[in-house]
């Protein structure tokens, strides 16, 4: 895309990226072990300093935490959605 062409092109609404590829996509997010009670109030208290991964749905709403990528994916496929990873 050019500079004139992004003028004339109509840009993505919020409402319409937080509906992209909801209900099929999900994504892989390393999270610390702080972050949890934030995404997940009813877990129960884990130590803090670890590394831990949380599957969410294309909306942002949290589905899963495990301690391992992999689970995380088989999670999300055992769901029918395609996994992604976010940095």
């Amino acid at each position: 895309m050019t500079e004139g062409n992004a003028a004339s092109e109509s840009p993505v609404s919020l409402e319409s990226l937080a509906t992209l590829g909801e209900g099929h996509i999900a994504y892989v997010k390393q999270i610390r072990s702080e972050d949890v009670p934030g995404l997940f109030p009813q877990a129960p208290h884990i130590a803090p300093g670890l590394k831990l991964f949380a599957l969410h749905a294309a909306d942002g709403t949290p589905i899963m935490l495990t301690d391992s990528r992999e689970a995380a994916i088989a999670n999300a496929w055992s769901h029918e959605l395609q996994a992604v990873s976010v940095h």
